[in-house]
């Protein structure tokens, strides 16, 4: 009888195994597609001091809040402010420079939202935008046209998961000073966009079909040629429209700032930032690309990771800038290192910056480097 429990002993612990690993997937795939839960106000307020006409906020000592650059926070009450570029360490905080009427409006709060978000609003932007709304199977989407009088030429903007329209708006100057009209959009369970089903993402396979109907808007309107302007999520999102939408033909580049290459790599990335082992990644695949895991985690339907994986040899054929971060947590850039390196069509640029931080570490090196790269495409469509 001994001799019998121990093969009994050994496939009670595979079982537990399978079941550990089954638990650990579960958890890191509801993670991954969790619906829009608004902003975190994670990053605490430590000091507020004024001196004349120079008011200064000390804040929690961390990567973000000591790294120079244009940066910016939300408040509770929904305010955005912005920070100086000037950054000094001080004691167990980090000290950044605010104007009189943003010192006040702290005053009282404990913790903020940290942001790239430069202009909350077009108008901040020195943009003039009109409100549209693009029809799709889920209901309107709201989106802003800025209209720069040029016509033909259209940028269509598109967002990340878990930011807003706003996020893009500094993409969208340099649109409008190449003469482009911007287009700028959202898509279902963000936001702004409609909210359907679970409210899951499906990390751009679904949201997709929201941001093709932009351009059907787009075209509707007078877009002979696009510019696809997408960030994060929306990067990969650009990408899959560049190839498979039903304009592609009309795609004449991506701007790809901070792009998810592959949703796997990403996940791995962020999963060791979290201080958990690269490898549990895999244990979450299987719950997002099997229908009957899918549906278990509420998804719209699943995911092929495989369709949103760029990291391929000469999977791009579209041109693309791809403008990168040497401290991004989120999408690793020695990805896209090996994409620029062989796929003929992809250009990189590396700059000392967090996930979709690029254009705050350097703005004149963002902008000058969009338009440089765009103009001798354009000058051959002209």
């Amino acid at each position: 009888m001994r001799k019998r429990a121990v093969p009994l002993m050994v496939g009670g612990g595979a079982i537990l195994a399978l079941g550990l690993a089954g638990a650990v997937g579960y958890a890191i795939g509801r993670t991954l597609t969790a619906p829009y839960s608004g902003r975190r106000y994670t990053t605490r307020v430590l000091g507020i001091s004024s001196h004349g006409d120079q008011s200064t906020v000390t804040l929690d000592d961390t990567a973000q809040t000591r790294r120079p650059g244009r940066y910016g926070a939300f408040l509770p009450d929904g305010r955005h402010i912005r920070f100086s570029t000037d950054v000094v360490v001080s004691g167990p905080g980090v000290a950044r420079g605010v104007t009189a009427d943003a010192a006040d409006a702290m005053a009282g709060v404990e913790r903020i939202s940290w942001t790239g978000i430069e202009f909350p609003t077009p108008s901040e932007a020195g943009l003039h935008a009109v409100d549209v709304t693009i029809d799709s199977e889920h209901g309107p989407v709201p989106a802003w046209v800025i209209d720069s009088g040029a016509g033909a030429t259209w940028a269509l903007h598109i967002h990340g998961l878990g930011s807003s329209r706003a996020g893009t708006l500094r993409g969208v100057q340099v649109a409008s000073e190449l003469g482009f009209t911007s287009l700028v959009t959202t898509y279902r369970n963000s936001a702004e966009g409609p909210q359907i089903g679970s409210r899951r993402t499906t990390l751009g396979l679904e949201e997709f079909r929201d941001v093709e109907r932009a351009l059907d808007y787009a075209v509707k309107h007078g877009a002979e040629q696009i510019v696809l302007f997408g960030w994060s999520m929306g990067a990969n999102i650009a990408l899959h429209l560049a190839h498979h939408s039903r304009w592609s033909d009309r795609v004449l580049a991506v701007i790809a700032e901070s792009p998810v290459l592959d949703w796997r790599a990403t996940v791995s990335a962020n999963l060791t930032s979290a201080g958990l082992p690269s490898w549990t990644a895999h244990l979450a695949y299987p719950w997002l690309t099997s229908p009957r895991l899918a549906r278990r985690l509420r998804l719209a339907c699943e995911i092929n990771l495989e369709l949103l994986d760029w990291s391929a040899r000469d999977r791009i054929r579209i041109p693309t800038l791809i403008l990168q971060g040497r401290h991004d947590r989120s999408t690793p850039w020695r990805l896209a290192e090996h994409v620029a390196a062989v796929n003929p069509y992809v250009t990189l640029e590396l700059f000392e910056a967090d996930h979709t931080m690029t254009w705050n570490s350097d703005p004149e090196r963002w902008r000058s480097t969009v338009k440089s790269w765009l103009r001798p495409g354009l000058d051959k469509t002209s």
